[in-house]
């Protein structure tokens, strides 16, 4: 699993037990992807401020994520049924092991993990603000 990971602003190569590297911004390739489990934020989140100050809208495609600044554009595919979906982080989290990314709701339901509430996804950048 590829995580990246920022201190104070500059781009650092962590590694964090076997088999979960870590990848610098400046080293991330556009189809290296960063794979893991995917989930969605409950409903009780809606209209809450996220981390960037925003307030988190179940019907808006973003999404959070550990490291990446605010404002970055990622895609991220279902692993199991190969649905694509753009967002854009504005929140941090997830905090659970082994989970790449909150979903916003509308997101979930593109990629089709709303039933099953988690899924193996791959997580790739696409525009950095």
């Amino acid at each position: 699993m590829r995580r990246l990971a920022l201190i104070l602003g500059a781009p650092v190569l962590l590694f964090a037990g076997a088999g979960c590297g870590r990848v610098a911004l400046d080293t991330w390739m556009p189809d290296e992807a960063e794979t893991g489990v995917a989930s969605y934020y409950a409903s009780k989140f809606e209209g809450r401020k996220t981390a960037s100050g925003e307030r988190y809208e179940a019907d808006e495609m973003t999404a959070a994520h550990p490291t990446l600044p605010f404002g970055t554009r990622v895609r991220v595919t279902n692993l199991e049924n190969e649905k694509t979906v753009e967002v854009r982080i504005n929140d941090r989290g997830p905090f659970r092991k082994g989970r790449v990314i909150d979903l916003s709701h509308r997101a979930a339901e593109k990629l089709g993990i709303v039933r099953r509430g988690l899924a193996r996804v791959a997580v790739a950048v696409v525009e950095l603000p």
